[in-house]
């Protein structure tokens, strides 16, 4: 066995250890350590959390169901013998099918993801997920179980009062002795996780889930599943009412099960661990661990935030100027790099941070398999079509490789980890942000943008003539920023355009453009007051002019309404042009941001960029036909 545990290696070589004994041989140490367990735990927990809801839901009812053996052969045996010893010995045999089978039972589940949660691999609301869907599935299989067991025939009436009599002792007791003796259980059940997972072979597995399973029948232990099952029978029989039984007996049970195999189990044996533990966990040292909110305000669904891969290491960890574009093709994305470079040279000292997003398939494993290793040289090979474009401009240009089960919304999870200036993408419906969906939309209405975000609809991104619609506001300031730096590092000819209500308007929208202008450094630029009071239509005919268009968001918000397909403003997909959406980070309170009210700052009262006229009764009329 080599130093790291690896089962099947050898040591070979001469020397001693610190107390005398051969540091080196040629003998295969036959347990592995608890470092080595807990990898193990970690590895496999990794991949099982990530299931869907409908994989996890099926196996608990696979799970559920094979437990109605348990209570089968328990009450069968009790019905032919006095011995309780005897009565118990094929007790364990639906276990046995469960854990040797890789179903998912509840109990099973206070270890392994509850090891993830510890390690901020795993968010808190995904681990209450994965409880529950396993939960509910043991239980489903567990009723259909008694069930059959009541109305199939299966039982002979000697079998039938002996299992009544079983459960009646379960409903009978106390539910603070029930509470406690449940403890016991838990703990027997996440100690044969973790001594499953030490065992090197199938025979050594089975024997140890049989003898701890024997346990809890000879002890007069309870098992959440079993007594959920119990008292199902009950209640068809008629013997017991549903609701009583449920929160009187099974109830105390499930919490008792959960304490004794999260706390006296898995959080013992995760602190007797070494900060070694995790590495089998990493990708050459990469942390995949989760911020703080993440872990403990993530999404309730869908795939964990862990990255398969994120190789950003110290590509980020100064306080230059930097700016974060992210590519789905390196090969194909090199203009909006080059813009991003533009953009970049203005500031002293900045940096562009290439991140290539690679969405990793649904089924893809986090560690096994190699998969991450491969993605990364891959990667490393398409991004060196981007590392030398900065060079003309005088700007740094760093790349890393994130690959992720999650598609657009991993954009805003690596700029809150790295805090950058400015956020630059494209966005391409055919592109994998299209298939991405607002997962945690409660986060993203009460979490600001982290940075500035620049949303580029690439039509050619020729910035020799801009247009720069503004009715004022901080997404407008951040347009304007923009368009400052192309008239300055790339020789753009920029237009200021305003839309006002009529003529007796027009003075007034003259007088607001030129003190906008001046206030951000515009002066040399054209200015367009347009009377009509459309706005859509008046970028529209002044697009025809200019190669790129630059617009501030709406009060609603740009991205999360990019992500949801309910950004109304056509303009975006029917000019010619280059158009660039500005968001700047939102101090709107929740209120705000759910019923779309108020301002993005004090700054103004008025939208950025109001929607056109008519748009809301054009979204009510499309939500209606669907």
């Amino acid at each position: 066995m080599t130093d790291s545990g690896r089962p099947g290696d050898t040591r070979e070589g001469g020397g001693r250890s610190k107390r005398g004994a051969p540091a080196y041989g040629e003998a295969v140490p036959d347990r592995f350590s608890s470092d080595e367990v807990f990898q193990r735990i970690v590895s496999a927990a990794d991949e099982e959390v990530t299931s869907t809801t409908r994989e996890l839901f099926f196996s608990g009812v696979a799970a559920g169901f094979a437990i109605t053996i348990t209570f089968l052969m328990y009450a069968s045996m009790s019905a032919t013998t006095d011995s309780k010893l005897v009565a118990s010995l094929l007790y364990p045999l639906g276990f046995i099918y469960i854990i040797i089978g890789g179903y998912q039972l509840y109990t099973e589940n206070t270890l392994p993801p509850v090891a993830l949660v510890l390690e901020r691999l795993v968010s808190i609301p995904s681990l209450l997920r994965h409880w529950v869907t396993v939960l509910v599935g043991n239980f489903t299989g567990g009723a259909v179980g008694a069930a059959v067991l009541v109305w199939g025939g299966v039982f002979e009436p000697a079998t039938t009062e002996a299992a009544t009599d079983i459960a009646l002792k379960g409903i009978e007791t106390e539910p603070s002795v029930l509470f406690f003796k449940a403890v016991f259980a838990g703990l027997i059940v996440a100690g044969v996780v973790w001594v499953e997972y030490a065992a090197r072979d199938t025979v050594s597995r089975i024997v140890v889930v049989y003898l701890a399973f024997l346990a809890i029948p000879t002890g007069n232990l309870f098992h959440v599943v079993v007594s959920f099952t119990e008292i199902v029978y009950l209640a068809l029989l008629g013997e017991a009412g549903l609701l009583p039984g449920f929160v009187g007996f099974v109830v105390p049970v499930l919490l008792g099960n959960t304490v004794g195999g999260v706390v006296l189990v898995t959080v013992v044996n995760y602190f007797q661990t070494s900060e070694e533990r995790l590495e089998e966990a990493r990708l050459e040292g990469v942390d995949r661990r989760l911020s703080v909110s993440e872990w403990g305000l993530g999404r309730f669904v869908g795939r964990s935030y862990v990255p398969l891969l994120n190789t950003a290491g110290d590509a980020f960890g100064d306080d230059s100027h930097r700016i974060v574009v992210p590519v789905t093709n390196p090969r194909k994305d090199k203009d909006i790099v080059e813009f991003a470079c533009k953009l970049a040279s203005d500031k002293e000292d900045s940096k562009v941070h290439v991140v290539h997003v690679v969405q990793a398939p649904e089924k893809m494993s986090l560690i096994s398999g190699g998969h991450a290793e491969r993605i990364a040289e891959t990667s490393d090979e398409m991004l060196e079509n981007v590392r030398g474009l900065g060079d003309e401009y005088g700007v740094e240009v760093k790349t890393s490789t994130v690959s992720t089960h999650r598609s657009f919304e991993e954009i805003f999870a690596f700029a809150r980890r790295t805090r950058p200036d400015l956020v630059v993408m494209e966005w391409d419906e055919s592109g994998i942000w299209s298939a991405a969906r607002a997962e945690r939309p409660i986060e993203e209405l009460t979490n600001r943008l982290p940075c500035d975000f620049l949303v580029v609809k690439n039509r050619g991104l020729d910035t020799s003539r801009v247009l720069l619609p503004t009715a004022g506001g901080e997404d407008s300031d951040l347009s304007a920023e923009v368009a400052r730096v192309l008239q300055k590092t790339a020789g753009s000819e920029v237009s200021l355009l305003h839309v006002v209500g009529g003529s007796h308007e027009r003075e007034a929208g003259k007088k607001f453009l030129r003190g906008w202008a001046e206030e951000h450094e515009l002066e040399d630029a054209g200015t367009i007051v347009d009377e009509s009071g459309d706005i859509e239509t008046a970028i529209e005919r002044e697009a025809e002019k200019n190669t790129m268009v630059i617009a501030g968001a709406t009060h609603k918000g740009l991205l999360s309404r990019l992500v949801s397909r309910s950004l109304h403003f056509e303009i975006v997909e029917e000019v010619d042009c280059t158009v660039l959406l500005a968001e700047r980070p939102s101090k709107r309170s929740v209120r705000e941001r759910l019923f779309g009210r108020g301002t993005r700052n004090s700054a103004t009262e008025a939208d950025e960029f109001p929607e056109p006229p008519g748009s809301e009764a054009k979204k009510e009329t499309e939500e209606r036909n669907g």
